[in-house]
């Protein structure tokens, strides 16, 4: 199956196609005006029919065939061997800087971060990295969103009720993808460590008793899984040996002082929305969730870091650095960024582009200064350094 589309940025650009019998199919653009016939091909199987965001878009098993779309439009949910996108860019959310970092460079005064761990293992998937900033209007995430393929919220030690910080860009992100994704452009998420609480934390409604419990846990741990676990989509095509030492060695990195647990998703109602499949348990014996997904969404969270194996070193961690840790951790970022590569956002130009990529900026090799990150990179200075 082979589908042909133009990448040039024309204002009214069209879709037409032939069907096996040679009948003309016309669509609509959002503003009503009428699109002409320009070529006709061979299509021997009408799949899907779509509406979506001013394009009236057909799913078609074609020999050859012309896919654009109008100016302000998505081309959405095409099957899986034509909507393959080799060039997939995802964003990784920036938060807050924190106050140890801030000491160690009070002349610049960052405003955020990211760990350069994130980044690595989203490249060593096969995607780019645009950092997302925080503090924007919801503006500047809907606009980045249309240009990313998807978005990583990773892990770290920020709270949720600072204004305009990561959690505030966080839910714009959140917020926007399910219109997005409703709207039939699919569009994943994918939350580590934090960014898996924050999922639960918004979808619990934010409000001034966070939905999360105490639960500490800074050991290497493997996963309890579900009985119904293959019937996630996270896990339902993971090889064998990856979910035996998943399941049987010690190699999930835990960093955290927070979790979700059973309780948490009762609580509010989230079990419907929800599908857990995978728990470990705390230093004390609490069992929390490791591995969820979110049943209609594209959004997937874990509370372990799958990053660190590969591409974090501080010695007094002792993070699991094994083959079989790295192996295993390493089919996390490789899913979503499979899952991102079904989305087909692009940014206009190649010069574009450019401009957002995360090779713009130079990451700091943190771990010398004491950081438990090995690198990371800042955004936005401020100078004149103040106090948290």
């Amino acid at each position: 199956m082979k589908v042909a589309y133009k990448n040039e940025i024309l204002k009214n650009i069209i879709i037409c196609i032939a069907n096996d019998s040679a009948n003309l199919l016309i669509l609509w653009c959002f503003n009503g005006s009428f699109i002409e016939f320009v070529k006709m091909v061979v299509v021997p199987n009408l799949m899907e029919l779509f509406a979506a965001k001013g394009v009236l878009l057909l799913l078609l098993t074609l020999t050859t065939g012309y896919i654009l779309k109008c100016d302000g439009a998505v081309i959405v949910r095409l099957d899986e061997e034509t909507s393959i996108n080799e060039r997939p860019i995802i964003g990784v959310l920036s938060q807050e800087q924190s106050f140890y970092l801030h000491g160690k460079y009070p002349e610049e005064n960052y405003t955020s971060y990211i760990a350069a761990s994130y980044v690595k293992d989203i490249e060593a998937s096969g995607a780019r990295v645009v950092p997302i900033l925080i503090g924007k209007d919801r503006q500047y995430y809907r606009d980045i969103m249309s240009k990313l393929n998807g978005v990583l919220f990773p892990g770290g030690a920020t709270y949720f009720n600072q204004s305009d910080g990561y959690a505030d860009a966080g839910q714009h992100i959140y917020e926007i993808a399910i219109e997005l994704n409703d709207a039939g452009d699919y569009f994943p998420i994918f939350g580590t460590c934090l960014g898996f609480e924050l999922f639960i934390i918004i979808a619990s409604g934010r409000g001034e008793k966070e939905n999360r419990i105490r639960c500490y846990s800074y050991n290497n741990l493997p996963l309890h899984f579900t009985e119904d676990y293959r019937s996630s989509k996270m896990f339902k095509q993971a090889p064998e040996d990856i979910v035996d030492i998943l399941a049987n060695e010690d190699v999930t990195v835990n960093a955290h002082q927070f979790c979700i647990v059973d309780k948490n998703m009762e609580s509010h109602d989230l079990v419907k929305d929800w599908r857990v499949s995978s728990y470990s348990d705390d230093d004390y014996g609490v069992k929390f969730i490791a591995t969820i997904e979110h049943r209609r969404y594209p959004f997937y969270g874990v509370q372990f870091h799958p990053e660190k194996n590969s591409f974090e070193w501080k010695l007094s961690k002792n993070y699991a650095h094994s083959m079989n840790a790295i192996k295993a951790n390493r089919y996390f970022m490789d899913f979503f960024v499979s899952e991102c590569r079904r989305n087909l956002h692009s940014f206009a130009t190649a010069n574009e582009e450019n401009k957002y990529v995360i090779y713009n900026y130079e990451p700091h090799f943190t771990g010398i200064l004491g950081s438990m990150y090995h690198q990371c990179y800042f955004f936005e200075p401020r100078g004149n350094m103040t106090t948290k």
